[in-house]
């Protein structure tokens, strides 16, 4: 499957289940490759240059929390998922979001 595809079942997926495609993590050949294309697929998601190919998704959580999950953007499924309180700051999220990109790099890099 071509990547423009799996992105776009990859979001259709996850927005079928509550979810909103918040951030696209692209490698430089990756984005090169894409460049154009995505538009409709990831609407107003943040695009950012990375050493890995992934999605960043966020849903609303119980006790007025946000849940959000970091996809692979690979045919097999792979995903880590974080939960934060209403009153989780900022900081503290920023460094949850790096720990579970390095979490997924050495995932990635490990394939």
């Amino acid at each position: 499957m071509n990547t423009r595809d799996l992105i776009g079942d990859i979001t259709a997926t996850y927005r079928k289940h509550g979810w909103q495609l918040k951030r696209v993590l692209l490698q430089s050949q990756t984005a090169a490759e894409l460049s154009g294309e995505l538009g409709p697929i990831l609407g107003e998601a943040e695009i950012r240059e990375s050493s890995i190919d992934a999605l960043w998704f966020s849903r609303p959580s119980h006790n007025s929390g946000e849940a959000w999950e970091l996809r692979l953007l690979a045919e097999t499924p792979y995903a880590l998922f974080e939960r934060f309180g209403s009153d989780e700051s900022a900081e503290k999220r920023a460094e949850t979001f790096e720990s579970m990109e390095d979490q997924l790099r050495q995932y990635a890099a490990g394939q």
